[in-house]
């Protein structure tokens, strides 16, 4: 990932990174969007619900994930720290908050636009992953009800099934993606 071929392509030494025959691109939300765009899956037909799901999309990479990431700082990548242990109660405060803010638009909603499991939903559930097993979306139940149904989705446990595999002696499923690479 650091060296300089990766580098030249993807500049901040970074994954996941995307190829096929046709174009060569970085960031997961960009990744996303090519993906279901191309494969016309979870795209909304409407303009106007096609606009909301790339508002639910970036909102999931801008407006939650940075908090999310907070808290696996100072949880994990920096967890040795004595102030990564005096700041955790801000970053759950904050985390909290947020997660509230998203809990609240949701409302009894199946997804966060509706009925209709979009690439927005897709990111958001993602993005909420982060948060398995910590136990920060107990006290959000609407939300936690929200991310488990994106997780139960067939193609979500498929892909996710390809991912783990990556880190074991299983190989991915044959159906992986043509040039995705990690």
């Amino acid at each position: 990932m650091k060296g300089q071929a990766h580098r030249h392509f993807q500049p901040f030494g970074q994954i996941p990174t995307y190829r096929d025959e046709k174009i060569e691109i970085f960031e997961s939300g960009a990744i996303v969007l090519h993906i279901c765009e191309t494969n016309c899956v979870l795209v909304p037909t409407d303009p106007a619900a096609r606009i909301r799901a790339v508002q639910w999309l970036i909102s999931a990479l801008n407006s939650v994930e940075p908090w999310v990431m907070q808290l696996a700082v100072v949880d994990v990548f920096e967890a040795g720290h004595d102030w990564s242990r005096s700041r955790r109660p801000k970053v759950l405060n904050d985390l909290h908050a947020r997660l509230k803010d998203l809990s609240d638009a949701i409302g009894d909603k199946m997804t966060l636009d509706g009925d209709a499991f979009t690439f927005g939903d897709l990111m958001m559930v993602s993005v909420l992953g982060g948060l398995r097993g910590t136990g920060v979306l107990d006290s959000h139940v609407a939300l936690a009800a929200y991310v488990a149904r994106g997780e139960a989705r067939p193609a979500h446990q498929k892909a996710m099934a390809d991912h783990l595999a990556v880190f074991s002696d299983t190989s991915p499923s044959e159906e992986r993606q043509p040039g995705a690479r990690a």
